[in-house]
């Protein structure tokens, strides 16, 4: 099987020549990468590691130094700390953290879709053309949260629900009309599209069922609708204990959940496969914060095989819990993608 095949393969819940896994790591965490391989390409990388997906995005427009902190195209505010790996972004309140009328959201300068550069796409895709295509950074719920300040968003949801719908209508409409606009660009290539809004802490949603469905699930609904009419598949990642959510992200048309943070009893990659074997494919699971970080090699290559085990049979594909983090040492990344290969 190519690549391609066999990812397009796990997530329909089809037999595979082997599990089937994706790589994502932080920007510096590459960097740790590069260094120990004595090679600095993104695209090296990638065929070093020969995962089945590839994940590409268009180019957005740079972001603005205010001296006291950078803002993006969004509105996000955030401060980087420096690392001998490069710097790693810390959030703030965004550009409509004082915001107090809708009138002041509808006055801001969004993006808009004209200002993204789809121009390197068709070539990305074709430096790897035996693999699948992953594709965007959208978010109709988290993003918008970071822009009015988190705790600001809450409290909107309760008190002024009209800021969160607006922000959340116009960040839908804006990525399904880039998806729309990146699609033509790729020739119809691009076989899933990424949807982030990150729904649980470690212990607990963030929000409760019905906030989810008056606030989040129409627009994962509308967006799902709109990716498979140009022929793709939904990833939709969410980080924390989610699954009070998970039947309705499914009914909302969720093809791949992400990333199944093993945090509670209920997210455990056991679980989750007697529950919902056949009914979506499930991405991720390896632990980066008490495996990958912490663990030994040993541990790693353990957590790699559990899941194949758990998820044997199942829609899933293995892969980290979240993008692997500078912290993680990089005889455990190689670990993991070592036993990811075992099976082949």
């Amino acid at each position: 099987m190519t690549n391609r095949e066999r990812a397009l393969a796990a997530i329909a819940g089809d037999k595979t020549d082997r599990t089937s896994y994706n790589f994502r790591a932080e920007p510096s965490t590459c960097e740790k990468l590069y260094r120990h391989l004595g090679f600095r390409d993104y695209d090296k990388l990638v065929d070093h590691l020969n995962p089945d997906i590839m994940l590409i995005d268009a180019v957005f427009p740079a972001e603005k130094d205010f001296g006291a902190y950078y803002q993006n195209c969004w509105g996000e505010k955030y401060l980087y700390k420096q690392t001998q790996y490069g710097p790693v972004r810390d959030d703030i309140d965004g550009a409509l953290a004082d915001a107090k009328s809708i009138e002041d959201f509808k006055n801001f300068n969004w993006p808009k879709n004209d200002d993204v550069d789809y121009s390197d796409i068709k070539a990305t895709i074709e430096r790897h053309p035996d693999m699948a295509i992953q594709y965007g950074s959208a978010d109709v719920w988290q993003r918008p949260g970071l822009v009015r300040g988190m705790a600001n968003f809450m409290m909107d949801m309760k008190l002024s629900p009209q800021f969160c719908h607006f922000m959340s209508e116009y960040f839908m409409q804006f990525y399904i009309e880039e998806y729309r606009r990146a699609q033509e660009a790729a020739d119809g290539k691009i076989d899933i599209f990424t949807l982030y809004s990150d729904l649980g802490s470690q212990n607990a949603p963030l929000i409760s069922h019905d906030m989810f469905m008056t606030f989040v699930f129409p627009y994962i609904k509308t967006f799902a609708e709109a990716i498979h009419q140009i022929g793709g598949k939904l990833f939709f990642h969410t980080c924390g204990e989610v699954s009070p959510f998970i039947d309705s992200l499914i009914e909302a048309g969720v093809d791949i959940l992400d990333p199944i943070q093993p945090c509670t009893e209920q997210m455990q990659p056991e679980e989750l496969a007697k529950e919902y074997c056949g009914k979506v494919c499930f991405h991720g699971g390896v632990d980066v914060q008490q495996v990958l970080s912490v663990g030994t090699p040993q541990d790693v290559r353990a957590s790699v095989n559990r899941y194949k085990k758990a998820f044997e049979g199942c829609a899933y594909i293995l892969a980290p819990s979240h993008y692997i983090q500078m912290d993680t040492p990089v005889e455990n990344i190689l670990a993991l993608y070592e036993e990811c290969m075992a099976d082949k």
